[in-house]
């Protein structure tokens, strides 16, 4: 397979494209939340919770990067099971479903594009 066709192969949307690069952006910013005393402030367990949070956020904005089915399957089971922890930690609001939503929607209706 040439380069050119492996170009033509996976088309990446501008919007997973777009998601990709303020989700690589936001785990970056996440690193210092986790040593932050405000992360601490939330409960003993925030913290680790935080950073495997960022880690699996950011191997699933890689997967959606490369167009893996995978990783929108994975980033929608993480923001269900995200949500239902901060529900049960009484951190949940509508502002913490918003832009998670906003990725699942765009990686689910792409989907069917990806390998």
């Amino acid at each position: 397979m040439t380069m050119s066709e492996m170009t033509n192969a996976v088309k990446r949307p501008t919007s997973i494209t777009t998601i990709c690069v303020i989700g690589f952006l936001g785990a970056l910013i996440s690193v210092p939340l986790v040593l932050s005393d405000v992360a601490r402030q939330v409960g003993y367990w925030y913290p680790p919770y935080l950073g495997l949070s960022a880690v699996i956020g950011l191997a699933c904005m890689v997967g959606l990067w490369m167009m893996k089915r995978w990783a929108a399957y994975s980033y929608t089971v993480f923001v269900v099971l995200n949500q239902v922890v901060l529900l049960t930690a009484g951190a949940w609001s509508v502002a913490t479903l918003l832009i998670p939503a906003v990725v699942v929607f765009f990686a689910l209706i792409h989907v069917s594009e990806m390998s």
